[in-house]
């Protein structure tokens, strides 16, 4: 018999943590109204310095290390997101939803100005109805920040631009976004807004 692999263990899950996977949402020990989203290995050695989260309490969004406060578009897009945490099929479709949204507002494609647009909006509601996941108000920006080292959104973007065919756009639509699923799942922590005073357990 050959040696014995070593595998590293898991790392175990954080007291302030709600869920884990696909991607890990944890509890702010901080007053805001906004999701906050911040890089995993950024978000884990300023939690251990800080001894958090017991020694978080009475922080504000202003003392966190470099970080997206996720508001507008993205605060609507986080927020759906994160009623369907844990569940990953449903979550997948939704940034599916979310890269269909996208293309909408910014008709990043010379096909979607034409009458085939209709096809596109027809995706977008069924879609929305079917997983409950709705934005109000002018939108902007939808998909989630991903810092520009660990995802080109020039890349994507040009790629849905070359798409020569409804079929052929939503396959690459799919594919960028489930691309940046994983990437988010991996390489960030979502931190969920809390207002008014923390009741420890």
């Amino acid at each position: 018999m050959g040696e014995l692999i070593q595998l590293p263990l898991k790392a175990p899950l954080r007291r302030n943590a709600l869920v884990a996977k696909p991607w890990e949402f944890r509890k702010a020990h901080w007053e805001s109204s906004h999701f906050v989203q911040m890089l995993r290995e950024v978000a884990d050695r300023w939690e251990d310095e800080l001894g958090f989260p017991d020694l978080a309490e009475g922080r504000s969004v202003g003392d966190l290390p470099p970080h997206f406060t996720l508001k507008g578009g993205v605060g609507y897009t986080i927020r759906g997101m994160c009623g369907l945490r844990g569940e990953e099929g449903r979550m997948r479709e939704a940034y599916y939803l979310v890269g269909l949204l996208d293309c909408l507002i910014n008709q990043v494609n010379p096909i979607l100005r034409t009458d085939i647009l209709r096809d596109l909006y027809r995706k977008v509601f069924e879609l929305k109805d079917l997983l409950q996941f709705h934005w109000y108000g002018p939108l902007d920006q939808v998909l989630l920040p991903i810092d520009r080292v660990l995802h080109d959104a020039s890349v994507y973007r040009a790629a849905l631009n070359r798409a020569a065919t409804m079929k052929e756009l939503y396959q690459r639509i799919r594919e960028g976004t489930d691309t940046m699923f994983d990437i988010l799942g991996r390489r960030y922590v979502f931190y969920c807004p809390r207002v008014g005073p923390m009741h420890h357990e």
